[in-house]
């Protein structure tokens, strides 16, 4: 009968396989050499992860969560305080030099699935329940739902597209400028409910 996983070890072997991810990338992953830099065999792995693919939806899965914990002790992210705050909190966090191969590592995976190059479906499983965690904050913050998932949508969006920009181009005046109207924008969006204008100014001629 098989060995039953030990979920302490799985959570140890994803910390160090992130840390493996972060130097060498994701583009050219194989399994043994991973696990022999992990000092490990490949039943190891596959004891915790039955194939690649399963291995790299765990990663993308833990990662998440750890993002997301990050983001849940932000000040801001409960009701009554600013949700502009914490896309600013958020975005000083990822740009810090202990995070930022972290975000390019996460670049990576997302531009190999864009390419087809990655072609399970834990990528866009990934960015979906993304979408929905940014909803349910904006949401708690008095966004109809059907508006939340929307918005959730074009502000993950923007926050991706401007990280992109910055890592391109160390242009970080430029995009320090953009993020600030996009925290605006965000404590815009909960200020007013409906993250949008009223019909009575927007059809103003």
């Amino acid at each position: 009968m098989a060995r039953p996983r030990d979920p302490r070890r799985r959570v140890e072997l994803l910390d160090a396989i992130l840390d493996y991810l972060v130097e060498h990338g994701i583009a050219q992953l194989s399994l043994r050499p991973l696990a022999e830099a992990l000092g490990h065999s490949t039943f190891v792995l596959t004891h915790h992860f039955s194939n690649k693919d399963d291995l790299i939806a765990a990663v993308l899965a833990h990662l998440d969560e750890r993002q997301r914990s990050r983001l849940r002790a932000l000040p801001g992210w409960a009701e009554g305080r600013s949700l502009g705050a914490v896309v600013r909190a958020s975005w000083d966090w990822h740009l810090a030099p202990d995070s930022l191969p972290l975000v390019r590592l996460l670049h990576e995976i997302e531009g190999l699935a864009a390419a087809g190059r990655l072609r399970g479906s834990y990528v866009p499983t990934m960015l979906g329940d993304r979408a929905e965690f940014v909803a349910e904050a904006l949401q708690t913050h008095g966004v109809p739902a059907d508006v939340a998932r929307r918005n959730a949508t074009l502000l993950n969006a923007a926050y991706a597209g401007l990280q992109l920009d910055y890592l391109t181009t160390g242009d970080r005046d430029r995009v320090e400028s953009a993020v600030d109207e996009l925290v605006r924008l965000t404590d815009e969006w909960t200020r007013h409910g409906s993250g949008t204008q009223d019909d009575s100014t927007e059809h103003q001629e």
